[in-house]
């Protein structure tokens, strides 16, 4: 039996466990908190949220009804939703609220390189401020992040949506221009034309693309507040020395989105070129069921692509090395126990290690050394009446006997 399409094994984590904590250590540098959140969730949650008119609710969602009278829920699709349903139903006061989680996600979407139906994402969230500084100072986190990892090949996308007032004013005119050139674009921005309508520059269609580039765009349909904070922004990002690119068909997919948007982009991702994204979402906690608007900014780091990033580059980064392993191979199975014994006694004295029972001694000695052994415990006859054990290097390959009151002290020392 296979596993599922779309999922996948992780044999090897050192990589994957090295962003995780890496990640952390930097959200906690900026005075974030952890936190995590279930991967069950109401469905309506996501409805509200993200929109109904997403691909993300119309099409990938894995839902399941737990029975008559019962609740609809689903596998979370993402994590902001359920990172502000958290803030409102434990009576989060103050304010702002800088937290991070990590965890696996769901999509029915089409697998292909970088994208797959369970995935993890490293999420940031702060929650309840309306300041464009913190914008700001969340690219320039991010930045920071990827370019401490080694990343030197990346490109940082901005665009700036407005307030809904705006957008609305905004999606009248680009729907002017789209009835000018429906013949033209394909049957998806059709539909999206009707039904989420800034939804088209998300096209992957080369032909739209084209045609998109005379539509009119969202930064030149702004008011004076909004385009003040867009010009505030892009003046402090460039006192931060963050190098970025304004995409004016930015729009990201998700509904909740307002003013800030962005994106961070690899050359070697193929078309699932993004890596990191995020944005503001200043009226998503009353759209839930807060009691009133707590304009935030968050932003989602997908792993399994940063893998993909960071896999060339493996061999320059820091990662942490495994301690060194003592094997402990018993000559015969009359030392089986005692192996046993002090494979306990340098357990509690924080020497790792591990205990052969099976096979010749040659063969376990070969194994040793596939198993990357720095030393070896032989236990014999000999040894065992004697209370001693023979410790053998396997790197310069010389031996020692002494007494198996000594080995832990002896191991932690060379």
């Amino acid at each position: 039996m296979n596993k599922i399409k779309g999922t996948q094994d992780f044999i090897d984590l050192q990589l994957f466990n090295f962003i995780i904590d890496q990640a952390k250590q930097h959200c906690n540098s900026y005075n974030f908190s952890e936190i995590a959140t279930p991967i069950l969730e109401p469905t309506e949650l996501f409805k509200r949220s993200l929109g109904l008119e997403t691909d993300v609710v119309s099409k990938e969602m894995y839902t399941l009804n737990t029975g008559e009278g019962g609740d609809n829920i689903c596998l979370r699709p993402e994590a902001t939703a359920s990172t502000v349903r958290a803030f409102i139903e434990n009576g989060i006061q103050q304010t702002p609220w800088k937290v991070y989680s990590w965890g696996p996600m769901f999509r029915h979407e089409r697998p292909q390189k970088g994208r797959f139906r369970q995935f993890h994402q490293f999420n940031l969230e702060v929650i309840g401020s309306d300041k464009i500084s913190e914008d700001a100072q969340c690219l320039k986190m991010l930045d920071t992040l990827f370019t401490n990892f080694g990343i030197n090949e990346y490109a940082i996308m901005i665009n700036f949506l407005g307030t809904s007032e705006e957008r609305k004013a905004y999606t009248s005119k680009l729907n002017k221009h789209l009835d000018t050139i429906t013949d033209k674009i394909c049957k998806t921005c059709l539909v999206r034309k009707d039904k989420n309508i800034m939804r088209v520059f998300d096209c992957k269609n080369e032909t739209c693309q084209s045609l998109y580039n005379d539509a009119p765009k969202i930064v030149d349909n702004l008011g004076a507040e909004s385009e003040q904070e867009w010009k505030q922004l892009q003046e402090q990002l460039d006192l931060l020395s963050v190098s970025y690119t304004v995409n004016p068909k930015l729009v990201r997919g998700l509904d909740y989105y307002s003013k800030t948007v962005f994106e961070f982009v690899s050359p070697n991702l193929g078309s699932q070129s993004s890596f990191c994204a995020g944005g503001r979402y200043n009226n998503l906690v009353k759209a839930i069921g807060g009691k009133q608007d707590q304009p935030s900014i968050g932003a989602s780091i997908g792993i399994e692509r940063l893998v993909m990033v960071l896999e060339p580059i493996k061999d320059t980064l820091s990662l942490p090395h495994p301690a060194a392993l003592t094997v402990i191979i018993p000559l015969s199975a009359e030392q089986h126990t005692l192996a046993l014994l002090i494979s306990e006694d340098l357990h509690a004295q924080k020497v790792t290690n591990d205990v052969l029972f099976e096979g010749s001694v040659k063969s376990m000695m070969r194994k040793a050394n596939k198993m990357g052994a720095t030393f070896t415990v032989l236990i014999g006859a000999d040894e065992q009446e004697n209370r001693t054990a023979t410790v053998k290097n396997m790197i310069n390959s010389t031996e020692k006997n002494m007494d198996q009151t000594e080995l832990a002290q002896y191991l932690k020392k060379i």
